[in-house]
C-alpha cells in the first residue's frame, strides 16, 4: 500500500510539472479557472488561445485560396477549428480503445488540452501562407530565422497579450504539444546558396522546420521536467546532404495534433477543391483512384462507386457525406505506439496511423499539393503576396521612425535584434491588412492621413 501511495505521489508531482506556467516561477499564483481540477488549466489555455488577437487574425489568413475570392472555402481559422474537432475525435477513439490500459489511457490528452493544442497550432503563420514565410526568412536567416511554427512558440511564450513578459503564458504541457520541431534555426539551417532579398525567386530562402534562435530559453523551460537523457534525445536532428537538417522526434500530444492536421489538409482541403470544381474526374481517377486500388482495405477501392458518385455529384450533401466517411476512416485507424529510447510517457508514446491508411492519406495530400497548390493561379497569388512582404520589410527596416506605429517603434529601438521586431510586426498582419498597408505606402492614389497603421 505504501508503494502504491508513493507511486501516486510521484505521478501527481509529474502531472503538476506539466501544468506549470512560466509566471509561477516569479511567485505569481494563478486563480482557479472554472474549477480546481487539472483540466481547468487546459481550459484556461484553450480560452486564452480562442480570445487572443493572433487567433482572430487567422480568419483573414490564407489556407490555400486567396482571401476574398469566395466565402465558401477554408481560411486558417476554419482549418484550425476543423483540426481541433478531428483531434478531439482521435482522443475519444483512443480513450475507448485503451480503456483497460492505464499506462496509455492516463496520458491521452483531455478534450480541453487537445483542442488548445490544435486551435493554437497555426497561430504563427504569416500572411500569404508559406510564400510569406519564405519572404520573412529571407530577411531573418541571419538573425535567428523565421518559420511559422517557430513564430507560434514566440506568440504563446512572448508576444501574446495575457502576460507582459510571458505571452499567453500557457501550461508547459500545452506548449510541449505545440512544439513540432524542438530544434533551433542555428542547429539545422543549411542554405544551398547565398540569399538575395532583391531577387524575384527566393525559393532558396525556405527555412528549416525549427524554432527561432531567440526562443532558446523557452525551449529550455518547456523541457526542464524531462530527464537529461530524454532532453538530449528529443532534440536530436538528422543531417540531410546539401539541405537543412531535420528534427527527428515529437511529443505524444503533438503526434495527435499532426495527424489531425494531416487529415484536415488531405481531406477537407480536397473538399474545397472539389466544391470549386478545380479537380476533374479524370485527374481524380488517374492520380488517386488508380493508386488506391492497390490498397486491399482502402475504402476508395471497396466503395469506389460510392466515392466517385458522391464527390463529383455537384451536391453539397453528397460531397459532405463522402468526406465525413473518409475522415471517420482515418480516425478509426489511429492507435498508440511506442517511440523507443525515451522514459517519459509524453515522449515515449506516439499516435500512429495504420500503414495502409497512412498511404492513402499521403496519396490525398500529394494530390491536393500537385493539382491545387501548384496551380499557376495559386502560385501567382502566393508570389504576389511574397513580393509585397519583401518590399514592406525592407522599407520598414530602412525607415522605422517614419513608418512604424509608436508601440512597435519603441520595441524596435529597445531591441537587440531589431529585424525581429519588424518581422513580428509583419508576421502578425492578415493578408488583407498587409495588402492595404502595401497600397497605402506604394500606390500613389491610395492612402489618407486618417488611415490607421
Amino acid at each position: 500500500m505504501a508503494i502504491s501511495h508513493t507511486m501516486q505521489k510521484n505521478h501527481d508531482l509529474t502531472m503538476q510539472a506539466w501544468i506549470d506556467r512560466r509566471r509561477y516561477s516569479a511567485g505569481y499564483a494563478g486563480k482557479p479557472f472554472n474549477s480546481s481540477t487539472a483540466d481547468s488549466d487546459y481550459q484556461r489555455d484553450r480560452a486564452r488561445i480562442i480570445h487572443s488577437s493572433s487567433f482572430r487574425r487567422l480568419q483573414s489568413k490564407t489556407q490555400i485560396f486567396s482571401i476574398g475570392d469566395s466565402d465558401f472555402y477554408r481560411t486558417r481559422l476554419t482549418h484550425s477549428l476543423e483540426v481541433a474537432q478531428i483531434g478531439s475525435g482521435i482522443c475519444e477513439q483512443l480513450r475507448q480503445r485503451y480503456a483497460d490500459d492505464i499506462g496509455r489511457s492516463e496520458w491521452i490528452p483531455s478534450l480541453s488540452l487537445i483542442e488548445a493544442i490544435c486551435l493554437g497550432h497555426d497561430l504563427g503563420h504569416p500572411p500569404f501562407g508559406h510564400g510569406g514565410e519564405v519572404a520573412l526568412n529571407a530577411f531573418m536567416h541571419e538573425y535567428g530565422g523565421f518559420e511559422g511554427n517557430g513564430q507560434t512558440l514566440r506568440i504563446i511564450g512572448r508576444l501574446g497579450e495575457y502576460s507582459p513578459e510571458h505571452g499567453l503564458d500557457l501550461t508547459r504541457r500545452t506548449m510541449l504539444g505545440l512544439l513540432k520541431y524542438p530544434v533551433l534555426h542555428r542547429e539545422v539551417a543549411h542554405y544551398p546558396t547565398q540569399i538575395q532579398t532583391g531577387a524575384s525567386n527566393i525559393d532558396h530562402a525556405r527555412p528549416p522546420k525549427c524554432l527561432h534562435d531567440d526562443e532558446a530559453d523557452l525551449l529550455e523551460w518547456i523541457l526542464a521536467p524531462l530527464p537529461a537523457n530524454d532532453r538530449i534525445r528529443f532534440r536530436e536532428k538528422k543531417l540531410v546532404d546539401g539541405k537543412h537538417a531535420k528534427s527527428i522526434y515529437k511529443g505524444f500530444d503533438t503526434s495527435i495534433m499532426e495527424l489531425a492536421d494531416d487529415i484536415a489538409y488531405g481531406v477537407h482541403d480536397l473538399e474545397d477543391a472539389l466544391a470549386l470544381e478545380l479537380i476533374t474526374a479524370k485527374q481524380w481517377h488517374d492520380l488517386v483512384m488508380a493508386k488506391a486500388s492497390t490498397l486491399s482495405g482502402c475504402p476508395l477501392k471497396i466503395e469506389a462507386d460510392f466515392y466517385n458518385s458522391k464527390l463529383f455529384s455537384g451536391n453539397d450533401r453528397d460531397r459532405k457525406h463522402a468526406i465525413s466517411k473518409l475522415v471517420n476512416y482515418f480516425i478509426g485507424n489511429i492507435s498508440i505506439g511506442v517511440q523507443e529510447g525515451f522514459t517519459t510517457p509524453l515522449l515515449k508514446l506516439q499516435a500512429e496511423m495504420a500503414p495502409e491508411a497512412r498511404t492513402l492519406l499521403n496519396i490525398l495530400k500529394r494530390f491536393v499539393f500537385d493539382i491545387v497548390i501548384r496551380r499557376p493561379q495559386i502560385q501567382a497569388l502566393e508570389f504576389k503576396g511574397q513580393q509585397m512582404i519583401m518590399r514592406l520589410f525592407s522599407t520598414l527596416l530602412e525607415n522605422p521612425d517614419r513608418l512604424l506605429p509608436q508601440s512597435t517603434l519603441q520595441a524596435f529601438h529597445a531591441s537587440e535584434n531589431k529585424p525581429r521586431v519588424i518581422c513580428d510586426y509583419i508576421a502578425s498582419m492578415t493578408d488583407v491588412y498587409a495588402t492595404r498597408l502595401y497600397h497605402r505606402m506604394f500606390s500613389p492614389d491610395i492612402g489618407s492621413v486618417f488611415d490607421k497603421i
